[in-house]
């Protein structure tokens, strides 16, 4: 390839010039992921992965940051080719959610995402005020893998409480008439689950035992790592204490990732997907 680049440039051929720049470039494209890919050496990292959003205390202003959040996650997997399936989600009261899960599919998403768990910040001249004051908003993001049909993962059924409700679209209208949504609560654990994507409650119950499995297969993990019980009182104080990255709107632009010191001084650019560095930053120090 080098040959070719000599040559064209010594015959001034500006369209082989381009075409041999262009593969060097898909070449070391290749080569940092199959660099990075070599530092997913753990059994989970090759798995699909859930991601879990909730927004943290402020109403409003929460609940929009965290489906901002929610669609930075779709764009970036979007991006790459992967599939976005939309779990389970429930509406703010005024805009944005309250908590949703989507199931992103493809090559190592653990592997790559495992790092994004924890609060995320924002701070911007809000949309809702309407003295265009100044806020700063939390939402949490947790990352847990879907795990295979061959793990077995023991679930008692009196642990379990299993409520189901009416799936809600847009606007609170009901998407049918029946109790197709459920949800499943972990009794021990607490943790809980739901599923509103399909009309058959059969198969949303389905979705939300894998979903279980998954929930219980990483706690299990982080609580022989010695690490459950930071996990569980990040999740229960989505605030300031426990922030992992911060997005600044106003009164300038960054978003820096408060373990890695990345940064990156387009916001918008962060937004919509274009994630890459912060997520390789997470493979690399891990």
């Amino acid at each position: 390839m080098y040959e070719f680049f000599i040559l064209a440039r010594d015959e001034n051929n500006h369209q082989i010039i381009k075409e041999t720049l262009n593969n060097f470039k898909n070449l070391k494209d290749q080569v940092k992921k199959l660099e990075i890919k070599c530092f997913l050496s753990n059994d989970n990292d090759t798995l699909d992965s859930y991601l879990e959003f909730h927004a943290g205390a402020g109403g409003t202003e929460s609940q929009d940051w965290a489906e901002m959040l929610r669609r930075m996650y779709m764009k970036w997997a979007s991006n790459k080719g992967y599939i976005v399936e939309l779990i389970s989600e429930h509406k703010g009261d005024e805009a944005g959610i309250k908590s949703s899960t989507i199931k992103i599919s493809g090559d190592y998403i653990y592997g790559f995402l495992k790092s994004e768990s924890g609060i995320h910040r924002l701070v911007r001249i809000s949309p809702f005020d309407s003295g265009a004051r100044r806020h700063t908003s939390f939402a949490s993001v947790w990352i847990y893998p879907v795990i295979n049909e061959n793990i077995d993962i023991e679930i008692i059924e009196k642990d379990l409480r299993i409520d189901t409700y009416r799936s809600s679209g847009a606007g609170g209208q009901h998407v049918n008439t029946t109790d197709s949504a459920v949800r499943i609560t972990h009794i021990p654990t607490k943790i809980v689950v739901q599923c509103q994507n399909e009309r058959s409650q059969h198969k949303n119950k389905e979705t939300c035992m894998n979903m279980l499995k998954a929930r219980l297969y990483d706690y299990e993990i982080k609580k022989k790592e010695e690490e459950n019980q930071k996990n569980v009182t990040e999740k229960t104080d989505i605030g300031w204490g426990h922030q992992i990255r911060s997005y600044v709107l106003q009164p300038y632009q960054l978003v820096k990732d408060l373990r890695y010191k990345i940064e990156s001084s387009n916001p918008t650019d962060v937004l919509n997907g274009n994630i890459d560095k912060f997520i390789e930053a997470g493979v690399l120090n891990k």
